[in-house]
């Protein structure tokens, strides 16, 4: 009689070797190119879901939501500017060029921060008149490229971002793959068609704090010290970032965390250059508080943001508003289940479709394909970016009604604990259920 067979143990999946990994580490193997895609971190980060807050009971008064009026307007650029921009709602569109974005797209961004009350912005790559056409309120990105830059329109902006750096590669530059530059996209940017286009990773007329100080200068010059000028940073090392975008002038600064988009580049940068965006706030903050600047630059959050628990938190940590990229992208109508079956052909899904730079977006939002474009219909389009932003609006108004705060930007840290100690840290608020805030002395 045969012995029984020895149990065997059951497979096994390497935490550290998933399967992703393994499919990488063959995909590398095979072609010899690194990996480009689009959108952001999708690494688990601490983030905003960290953080819960504390409603109002006994020791405070919340605002009876349907009598009590919670406000949210916000004036960015009072600092140097003569025209401040005043915006109803503390939720801007993040800077998206044209070429990575079809011209409806754009259009559709434009229209929909317009109904709200709010701004959109560039991008790479130049002004469109569909943009400018449909923006109440549009900021003029100025780049390491170049690329599209025309005094002309930095004169039309209502006001100027000086892009320092980009939350998803921080030390890096863009790119714009050849499938892309139509002629319209290469004569903006006084490049040769179909060919592709990488962004430089620094200005090439200034090469620190000292040199954007005379670039700042500049701009106030050829705009007549109207428009508000902004400086936008990769969240890496916020605090002294934000301090010295201060010391050179800027009216308000703009930081990026590491879950803020990309059109493309590469995913080893994605994942594993920069902080997340829950790191970044409080360094920034502190940087404007030590220089008693608080309040008096302006500071907007981006990165990840999706809802109005997202924007009350940014406000609570000290930010005056936030940006918004990928979730106006997802409101436009990318990654829509409604496509799913091309999603399919182009080997991927719905929600989880990132190849932007390809320009095979069915949606017609990522593309230049004329006939891909058609898809998107920029009135409705907009219409749904709009109603986003006004659930957004409502969303973050709810929470701080429940804190009894009559205007948003009244929310401040001690309306906030924290579920795990790394969101404790990193936000500075103590960990719930006790009043220990980690790195803090004399706290238990």
């Amino acid at each position: 009689m045969k012995p029984p067979a020895a149990p065997r143990t059951l497979p096994r999946e390497s935490a550290t070797f998933d399967a992703y990994t393994l499919s990488e580490i063959r995909r590398a193997a095979a072609t010899g190119i690194y990996d480009i895609r689009g959108a952001g971190a999708k690494r688990k980060l601490p983030h905003f879901d960290d953080l819960l807050f504390l409603g109002a009971s006994m020791s405070r008064y919340p605002l009876e939501g349907y009598r009590e009026k919670c406000s949210t307007e916000v004036v960015l650029g009072t600092r140097f500017a003569k025209k401040p921009i005043e915006l109803k709602i503390p939720i801007t569109i993040a800077g998206m060029s044209f070429g990575s974005l079809s011209g409806p797209a754009k259009e559709a961004l434009g229209r929909g921060a317009s109904a709200m009350g709010t701004s959109t912005t560039t991008g790479d790559g130049g002004m469109t008149q569909e943009e400018r056409g449909h923006s109440t309120k549009l900021v003029y990105q100025y780049l390491p490229s170049r690329y599209g830059m025309n005094p002309d329109d930095i004169r039309k902006a209502d006001a100027i971002e000086v892009v320092v750096g980009q939350g998803a590669k921080p030390g890096g530059g863009g790119m714009l793959l050849g499938q892309k530059i139509s002629p319209r996209v290469a004569k903006m940017r006084t490049l040769p068609e179909g060919i592709d286009q990488r962004s430089a990773c620094r200005h090439p007329d200034w090469t620190g704090p000292d040199d954007l100080e005379i670039k700042i200068e500049e701009l106030r010059e050829i705009t007549d010290w109207e428009k508000p000028i902004y400086v936008k940073v990769g969240a890496a090392r916020p605090y002294y970032d934000t301090a010295l975008a201060v010391k050179a002038g800027a009216d308000v600064v703009v930081v990026d965390g590491m879950q803020g988009g990309t059109a493309a580049t590469q995913e080893v940068f994605i994942e594993n250059v920069g902080i997340p965006t829950l790191a970044a706030v409080r360094q920034a903050v502190k940087a404007l508080q030590d220089l008693g600047m608080h309040r008096k630059v302006q500071l907007i959050v981006s990165g990840g943001i999706r809802n109005g628990a997202d924007v009350a938190k940014a406000l609570a940590l000290g930010a005056d508003a936030v940006a918004i990229g990928t979730a106006a992208l997802i409101a436009l109508g990318d990654n829509d289940p409604q496509w799913e079956g091309e999603y399919e052909k182009l080997g991927t899904r719905a929600g989880a479709y990132d190849d932007w730079h390809e320009g095979r977006d069915p949606a017609g939002i990522t593309t230049q394909d004329p006939e891909l474009m058609k898809r998107l219909d920029p009135v409705l389009a907009g219409r749904r970016l709009a109603n986003y932003l006004a659930v957004m609006t409502l969303e973050a108004q709810t929470i701080a009604r429940a804190c009894g705060k009559s205007h948003v930007h009244n929310l401040e840290p001690e309306d906030l604990v924290a579920l795990t100690i790394e969101a404790a840290a990193m936000a500075q608020v103590p960990l719930a259920g006790t009043d220990w805030i980690p790195g803090q002395t004399g706290r238990f």
